[in-house]
């Protein structure tokens, strides 16, 4: 099970933190992806992390804004967030890979956390 949390409100320009956390498995033999889906629209991939955590990408949209991170021994991973637009505003999700690299395809991922809400808004 993947929980994610640490969504919220924030206005433009702001930051927020989020935090994937897996219970009943480790996720040292997992990369790690997080998508986000905003009303009206399809899933996007945002950002994903080798099990290593040597190796990461970006979407355009988000990058050098966002940063992917993860500590294995503390069994979470992590999406710091800043300089967030209300186009950012979306539900959140982690997602986990088998395997030690990353893919954007969605079908490789088998572990789904419930979401987070990020809302960006003045």
């Amino acid at each position: 099970q993947l929980v994610e949390s640490g969504g919220g409100l924030v206005q433009p320009g702001g930051s927020l933190r989020l935090s994937c956390a897996a219970s009943g498995f480790t996720l040292d033999y997992y990369a790690i992806g997080w998508f986000r889906q905003a009303p009206g629209k399809l899933r996007e991939g945002v950002s994903y992390i080798s099990s290593s955590g040597g190796s990461t990408n970006y979407a355009d949209s988000v990058k050098g804004r966002f940063t992917i991170s993860r500590d294995n021994a503390k069994n979470t991973v992590y999406l710091q967030m800043n300089v967030l637009k209300p186009e950012d505003t979306a539900i959140y999700y982690c997602a986990a890979s088998v395997g030690p690299d990353w893919t954007y395809l969605e079908y490789e991922y088998t572990y789904w956390g419930q979401g987070t809400q990020v809302t960006v808004s003045s």
